[in-house]
């Protein structure tokens, strides 16, 4: 659990030394930080969405793999997040604690930062890590990136990004307890697929921050599970058939 707690760590000192940044930075720039960080976030998940689904085959020829359960996982997953209202649930309580401890603009650094690092292979490959063998070295590694980018998120989303660090070690620290099985069900092609479906998250949450388009994150997580459903029933036709 050393590295989990080294990242929630990372997130929330970022995230002070962000918020120290902020008090003199002007609207103005906070906008063109937002856009700045928001290039960045979508070119951290185009780059995570074209590794997991694009391969070169021998002869050199480009092949690409999951399109089509990329659309499926995002068309049931948007689906199940709208009818259970994930979205507004995750908001009502951001909002709920803004108003509770008057603090301005928790709600958006909150969902924006606990959304950017829960998501992705680095969160859960290396928690798995973390709880099976105790090799920290991913959540390390990944304490770096998120503890920088909370300084640049904190700085303009406010103090909702630091407190994102509770989400992060709840998440994180649950995976590493749960290593033992995870460790059997998150690999190979399946782990690819789920890694997929998680840049993709991600880059909607980069379009967030650098549009006027706001797409609702939250309400889409359930299409990380798809994957997991969709190789389960292939393993049980499997079973069947050799039956």
């Amino acid at each position: 659990m050393l590295g989990v707690l080294v990242n929630g760590a990372a997130v929330f000192i970022g995230g002070i030394i962000g918020l120290l940044f902020k008090k003199g930075i002007s609207k103005s720039i906070e906008g063109s930080i937002n856009k700045a960080m928001g290039i960045v976030v979508v070119i951290i998940g185009l780059n995570g969405v074209i590794s997991t689904m694009f391969s070169v085959n021998a002869d050199g020829a480009l092949k690409s793999n999951g399109e089509l359960l990329l659309v499926v996982s995002f068309a049931i997953g948007t689906l199940v997040g709208e009818v259970l209202k994930l979205d507004d649930r995750f908001n009502n309580f951001s909002e709920g604690l803004e108003h509770k401890f008057k603090i301005d603009g928790f709600t958006s650094g909150f969902v924006t930062a606990s959304s950017l690092f829960c998501i992705g292979a680095m969160a859960i490959i290396g928690s798995i890590n973390s709880g099976l063998s105790g090799d920290h070295s991913t959540l390390f590694t990944k304490s770096i990136i998120d503890g920088v980018t909370a300084v640049i998120l904190a700085a303009s989303l406010g103090v909702g990004v630091m407190l994102s660090a509770i989400p992060v070690m709840l998440y994180q620290g649950s995976i590493a307890l749960l290593a033992g099985v995870l460790s059997n069900v998150l690999v190979g092609e399946l782990l690819v697929q789920v890694t997929m479906v998680g840049y993709t998250l991600i880059i909607c949450v980069g379009l967030n921050l650098m549009t006027t388009l706001k797409f609702k994150a939250i309400n889409m997580l359930p299409a990380l599970f798809v994957p997991v459903v969709f190789q389960w029933i292939l393993q049980l036709q499997v079973s069947i058939g050799r039956e």
